[in-house]
């Protein structure tokens, strides 16, 4: 009672994090460390209490190394300016036409790189592409959805995925094939609501109407090759996997150091001050390192209870008391909306065994898709909500009455979608 009290209490300190002016990454870090604290003590064998958290930390390690090399070669991309190769395609202003080619490009972008990065990138856009703080509220909105809805279908789009991907739940092939549709019918539902009220357009930024390319920090060469390894290297990871049978983490490392040893290769005549920013050691630096700390505290805090035998009590009483494996996932899907979704998927990790629903199953399927898409519902129910919301300061009960109820749509429809696939196939 007292490991499940401290839980809760935690939670409520990450839920709250604005109310009370305390990093989540903190409340997150002390819950864990709490967590295994009162389950030493409490258990007596402080020799077997050990033994688990040794397996649960290189679960955890394989995870958190990941993340940081996936953030490093974003951040390295972003330096050498390598998104401008598609944001510069963009030349129309029409609304209905613009809402519908950025949504698109988060899309599918969020499902190369991650949700929050992809929603930071896209927000940075519409800086340049509107002036009108009421048109980038809007399209903010439906860039949470599409790069939610983009990045459940892919095992790099969502921290989820990749925890459950290297959890052994998911299969890359496995988790496209069965998630695209779903997650596209996500998008594209609340997407043709909102169009049909889209009018005339937008209103470009008057210092952005003339850039000069010849004073970019990067030249073309590097933006196009940093963008172009960058993405070929997060594409090839689940093909290191298949072929040398190590985990993702070994393959975004082997990516990362041959980045490191491109970009100082390209960088090799440039004086220390010219080259610093565009080396890995200051992409390191600029990596966001409380969201590291924080999922570090949230899977040290989960694996105690799971450790305790917590979660296998609740996936009995769940089981016992529901029973129906879709009603399940649909209301751990609405409560990722209320909840961050990496404690719920990594409780359900705990909770409910390979043997019990084995790789690819329609469970893990439909957790990923759920827990992926459900926190577009709230702005604070997913990263990327969180980092529209910090960027464009967007209002929660703005987003609640403008985007919550598409979001919901979306969620609804692309679920459906998701259940007639299964039946029929």
């Amino acid at each position: 009672m007292i490991l499940l009290l401290i839980f809760i209490l935690g939670y409520c300190a990450i839920a709250f994090e604005e109310q009370i002016h305390i990093n989540k990454a903190a409340s997150a870090m002390l819950t864990g460390v709490l967590c295994w604290t009162t389950y030493i003590l409490a258990h007596g064998d402080a020799h077997a209490v050990n033994l688990q958290l040794e397996k649960h930390l290189s679960d955890i390690a394989a995870i958190l190394f990941f993340l940081l090399s996936a953030m490093v070669i974003v951040e390295l991309i972003d330096a050498h300016d390598g998104f401008d190769i598609i944001t510069e395609r963009i030349q129309t202003t029409r609304k209905k036409n613009l809402i519908w080619i950025i949504s698109i490009i988060t899309f599918f972008l969020s499902a190369l790189l991650d949700n929050m990065t992809t929603t930071i990138v896209m927000v940075s856009l519409l800086r340049k592409l509107m002036a009108d703080k009421s048109d980038r509220w809007q399209f903010a909105g439906i860039i949470v959805i599409a790069a939610n809805a983009g990045g459940a279908w892919s095992p790099l789009g969502d921290v989820t995925t990749t925890m459950l991907w290297i959890g052994g739940q998911i299969s890359p092939m496995g988790i496209i094939l069965k998630l695209f549709v779903p997650s596209l019918f996500c998008l594209i539902v609340p997407l043709c609501f909102i169009s049909r009220k889209m009018k005339g357009h937008v209103r470009v930024p008057t210092n952005d109407l003339n850039i000069d390319v010849n004073n970019m920090p990067t030249t073309a060469f590097e933006r196009n090759a940093v963008f172009g390894v960058g993405v070929s290297i997060l594409l090839l990871i689940p093909v290191f996997k298949m072929v040398t049978h190590l985990p993702p983490f070994m393959g975004i490392l082997l990516g990362l150091s041959l980045i490191w040893l491109i970009t100082e290769w390209i960088h090799v005549g440039k004086v220390e001050e010219d080259k610093h920013a565009f080396s890995v050691v200051h992409a390191l630096r600029k990596v966001d390192t409380p969201s590291i700390l924080f999922f570090l505290g949230i899977l040290l805090a989960v694996s105690a209870l799971e450790s305790a035998g917590q979660l296998t009590w609740m996936a009995q009483q769940l089981t016992q008391h529901v029973g129906n494996e879709t009603v399940i996932v649909l209301s751990m899907g609405a409560l990722s909306a209320v909840v961050d979704n990496v404690p719920l998927v990594a409780a359900a990790q705990g909770m409910y065994s390979l043997s019990q629903y084995p790789t690819d199953h329609f469970f893990w399927a439909f957790l990923a898709f759920c827990t992926g898409t459900g926190g577009s519902c709230l702005i604070i129910g997913s990263a990327a909500g969180v980092a529209a919301m910090g960027m464009e300061k967007i209002d929660f009960f703005w987003y609640l009455k403008s985007i919550a109820g598409l979001a919901v749509i979306g969620y609804l429809a692309g679920a459906a979608i998701f259940l007639l696939q299964n039946a029929f196939f």
